[in-house]
């Protein structure tokens, strides 16, 4: 989405009660669903090549499950994660603590599910099929959002590019499953855009509805509020003072909630706790790197992916403060990769963790545009057949959840 995409169009010259026609909507309408179609256009090669990338990978998995004697529904619909948020989405909430470890739903944000609900209670078919069709229209808006950032700071060619390398990103196949992974990076592609083309209040919202999405929203609450503080440095303004409260409202709301609903304060850190999810600043990680790395004769493929993706992605956050990316995107993926990383939590699922942190990308999308013809192609080839590989090991192979 370029830059000049919601410029408002100029009015044409017309006679009093020509636009009245019967039947017509109103020229503000009018107006507005003009603007989105022209966006839509020139953000649709990017649309089209997350297509293709996402058919590619569901490709090779259906083939693999089938031969495998597998069935693609369960583990795109029902299985691991999916499985919890139906299950909120049937139940809801656990109402006491418990004692029991990865047992308590209350780890899970409310937003995908009770969306799940909604949209199931007016339309045909089951829950697991409506929460998958959310989830992959979610991963469009993501896409469409992953595009506008990078097109806005860059062109619409690093767009195009961005878009299709967080499409390849090794565990891209959750986009398209019953998870969170996609709505919350919706929310936060379209917020940083947002921030960056000035509209903090809008921004703030939609940060707000990421924190009811996933326990990593307050990175794009962190995000819109350093950016809103900022502003009112430079000039005082009501919005942007707005803005700075309003972000962090969905992850404060629910995490207030959860400490009402167990009647004490840290009820969220203490289900989280249960889960084996605390801030130890990196020395699990660290552990399991070295383990992996260094001791275990053969370590699992899936979980040296997982370890080469969280490398890679400090590498990459080091190549986006050398390239000067702007503060809301620093931010976002700051708190994102110390979130990810300073977690004692399970050690399996921190790639997919990262899959919202598209910024990390830029600096890859930036090279390859400046890049031939051919050692593009050859670098975007072989990412896709990669990630569709390591999609289909991640669900068929991998006995544990993605």
């Amino acid at each position: 989405m370029s830059s000049t995409a919601f410029r408002p169009t100029p009015r044409a010259t017309t006679a009093p009660g020509a636009d009245l026609r019967p039947g017509s909507p109103p020229p503000p309408l009018r107006r507005a669903l003009s603007t989105a179609l022209r966006a839509l256009r020139h953000a649709a090669p990017a649309l089209l090549c997350y297509l293709a990338v996402r058919c590619t990978g569901l490709l090779l998995l259906s083939v693999w499950a089938h031969r495998s004697r597998h069935g693609v529904w369960p583990i795109l619909a029902t299985q691991w994660d999916a499985d919890w948020y139906l299950g909120i989405a049937g139940h809801g909430y656990a109402r006491e603590l418990g004692t029991a470890h990865n047992a308590n739903n209350l780890a899970f944000f409310p937003l995908y599910p009770v969306l799940v609900k909604a949209v199931a209670a007016v339309t045909p078919g089951t829950r697991a099929g409506t929460g998958l069709a959310l989830a992959v229209l979610a991963s469009l808006v993501a896409a469409w959002g992953v595009f506008a950032v990078g097109d806005r700071l860059h062109g619409r060619r690093v767009g195009v590019l961005l878009t299709v390398l967080w499409a390849a990103f090794p565990v891209g196949l959750v986009q398209w499953m019953g998870y969170t992974e996609s709505l919350f990076t919706a929310l936060a592609a379209w917020a940083l855009y947002a921030v960056l083309t000035g509209r903090l209040l809008t921004a703030a919202w939609l940060g707000a509805l990421a924190g009811l999405t996933r326990p990593t929203g307050i990175a794009v609450a962190a995000a819109v509020t350093v950016t809103s503080l900022l502003a009112l440095r430079r000039h005082f303004g009501l919005r942007a003072l707005a803005a700075a409260v309003v972000a962090p409202l969905g992850w404060c709301g629910y995490v207030g909630w959860v400490g009402l609903r167990l009647g004490r304060w840290d009820g969220y850190f203490a289900v989280q706790r249960l889960w084996h999810n605390e801030l130890d600043g990196g020395r699990e990680t660290l552990r399991m790197m070295r383990r992996l790395l260094v001791y275990d004769p053969a370590p699992r493929l899936f979980l040296v992916l997982v370890t080469l993706t969280l490398i890679a992605s400090v590498v990459l956050f080091g190549l986006s403060v050398w390239d000067r990316q702007p503060v809301p995107l620093l931010v976002f993926t700051a708190v994102l990769l110390t979130i990810v990383l300073g977690s004692g939590g399970v050690y399996f699922p921190r790639a997919r963790f990262l899959l919202p942190a598209f910024p990390l990308l830029l600096p890859v999308a930036l090279h390859l545009s400046r890049a031939t013809r051919r050692h593009r192609v050859l670098v975007l080839a072989a990412a896709v057949a990669g990630s569709a590989y390591c999609g289909a090991h991640m669900a068929l192979v991998w006995p544990g959840a993605p």
